[in-house]
């Protein structure tokens, strides 16, 4: 198994709460031993003017789902993880309905990740590709300093 933080659904919807992931409506699904699945509707939210699916909204779930993996393969207390990079390729137009997006990690460094998102209509058709590149980066004590 590829985590290194203990996790369940309803901790992964509780840490998106006032977040884009829940004002897109993103509900993750399914936690897997090396991947971590969400689900987002298509609607009036995530629609651009020609009444489809906004390539950026598959982005946003994308490094949704990546984002989120990525951090529960680190050790938070240590370490977080941000996106560096991400790549889409869009393959097929939806009106309606909803996108889940799968999230499979192709590396795991000490500084980058590289992480897999496939995002299929409801019924198993791509809807579209994503790499996305994540740092690796220590949490950095702060130190305060006092003015005398």
């Amino acid at each position: 198994m590829i985590w290194k933080v203990s996790f369940t659904l309803n901790d992964l919807m509780a840490r998106s709460r006032h977040t884009l992931v829940e004002h897109l409506g993103i509900q993750f699904t399914e936690i897997g031993e090396d991947y971590l699945k969400a689900t987002m509707p298509v609607d009036k939210r995530t629609h651009q003017p020609m009444g489809i699916m906004h390539g950026g909204s598959s982005c946003v779930l994308a490094e949704s789902v990546g984002s989120v993996a990525a951090n529960c393969c680190v050790d938070i207390t240590k370490q977080y993880c941000v996106g560096l990079d991400i790549n889409t390729n869009h393959i097929r137009a939806i009106r309606k309905g909803y996108v889940t997006g799968t999230a499979k990690p192709f590396h795991l460094g000490k500084t980058t990740q590289v992480w897999g998102i496939e995002i299929v209509d409801e019924r198993g058709k791509i809807i579209s590709i994503t790499r996305l590149t994540m740092a690796v980066l220590d949490h950095v004590a702060v130190e305060k300093t006092h003015d005398n």
